[in-house]
């Protein structure tokens, strides 16, 4: 039921985007003006992420979680009705702050219910069933913009099932706390401002600055201006990243007894610069497959072993909060990944933008040292 959550979670802007060319049609608006459909539902997660993690702490995830379900799928779900653009965006808006914590609350119930081998297994295949949908909803969402450009819109309704399984079958830890409300923030501060914590949330903006900028935004860039590489050639070879962290995921359990969680962290990063770094000095298009696969090597084994290693630092009274910053820490990272790489392509041309993320990667590796210092696991 928790991967269903957080399946349901992703996607929503990889789903919808092949009906952007026939929405611009409908609603009579510019191509620039198409971009607020993304940003209406990526910028109020970044507010409400907190505030839902903070009340999942308070009064119980299982509380929570099912009616943020419940928002999540209906404002959702009413995208495909609306009739003007305007109330689109305002939908969509509802839509991301419902969305923006679910995540977080799958991952929070996760380290609730596990410890030790078993919490980082569950963890990564949590991450697993998170590739599962990143991969596969372009597709679905290509197949029924095909149909009509609102159809896609009406995937979130499939939230609202899952929200009646949780209510009726998930049993989810009640979490004790008596302290009053000054006394609970008093304590997520403490552990918000734990240098472990803010290093790892440091970390994890920095992955998404390079996910979302160089990745996600200027692989697509690369190989069309270089190879001449159709839209299903570049949907191929992303998606070898997605599957490869999907099946590495599913393995953080027996890595991490092996390797701690905060190598781990700091190794990955080193393969994702690797990755970023060769991009631009492939010499052939299928070159890039092997070259996506590294990439997905090190997102398999970084996130999953960040998020557990957050959930080890922080205890179950506190975990909801600072997972939920996590959450919002993505959020950031998306917004603002696209515009820095954009900046670099401006100045110094398509190959900088990969060069400079390959040694951001290895920047990011080096500052992660000091989670090594700390580890204890």
């Amino acid at each position: 039921m928790l991967f269903a959550v957080t399946i349901m979670a992703v996607g929503n802007v990889s789903s919808v985007s092949p009906a952007f060319p026939r929405m611009v049609e409908v609603f009579g608006i510019s191509a620039t003006q198409i971009g607020w459909v993304v940003t209406a539902y990526s910028l109020p997660g970044v507010v409400t992420a907190p505030l839902v993690g903070i009340l999942a702490d308070r009064v119980g995830r299982k509380r929570v979680l099912v009616p943020t379900l419940v928002v999540f799928g209906l404002a959702g779900g009413s995208c495909a009705l609306a009739t003007s653009f305007s109330q689109l965006l305002t939908l969509r808006a509802v839509q991301g702050m419902a969305a923006s914590p679910l995540v977080a609350l799958s991952i929070t119930i996760i380290s609730d219910l596990y410890d030790g081998r078993t919490r980082a297994t569950a963890i990564g295949y949590n991450a697993t069933a998170l590739n599962v949908g990143t991969a596969s909803y372009p597709a679905v969402g290509g197949l029924l913009a095909a149909l009509a450009w609102n159809w896609p819109f009406a995937l979130p309704l499939l939230a609202l099932p899952v929200a009646a399984a949780v209510a009726v079958g998930l049993d989810a830890p009640e979490i004790e706390d008596e302290r009053t409300l000054a006394g609970y923030l008093s304590s997520a501060r403490t552990h918000l401002t734990d240098r472990r914590v803010v290093g790892l949330l440091l970390v994890n903006f920095g992955f998404f600055v390079l996910l979302f900028g160089a990745v996600l935004t200027y692989v697509p860039e690369l190989l069309d201006t270089r190879y001449g590489a159709s839209s299903v050639q570049v949907g191929g070879l992303l998606a070898i990243a997605s599957v490869v962290s999907g099946l590495v995921a599913t393995q953080l359990g027996r890595i991490v007894d092996a390797v701690s969680l905060p190598r781990l962290v700091q190794g990955s990063l080193v393969l994702i610069a690797a990755a970023l770094a060769l991009f631009p000095v492939v010499p052939a298009l299928w070159v890039v497959g092997w070259v996506s696969a590294l990439f997905g090597l090190g997102q398999g084994l970084n996130q999953p072993a960040l998020q557990t290693r957050l959930t080890s630092l922080v205890p179950a009274e506190a975990r909801g909060v600072v997972l939920s910053m996590n959450g919002t820490i993505l959020r950031l990272g998306q917004a603002v990944g696209p515009l820095l790489t954009g900046m670099v392509l401006a100045a110094f041309g398509i190959d900088a933008v990969f060069y400079a993320s390959g040694a951001a990667g290895l920047a990011l590796a080096g500052g992660a040292a000091f989670l090594i210092w700390n580890a204890t696991s």
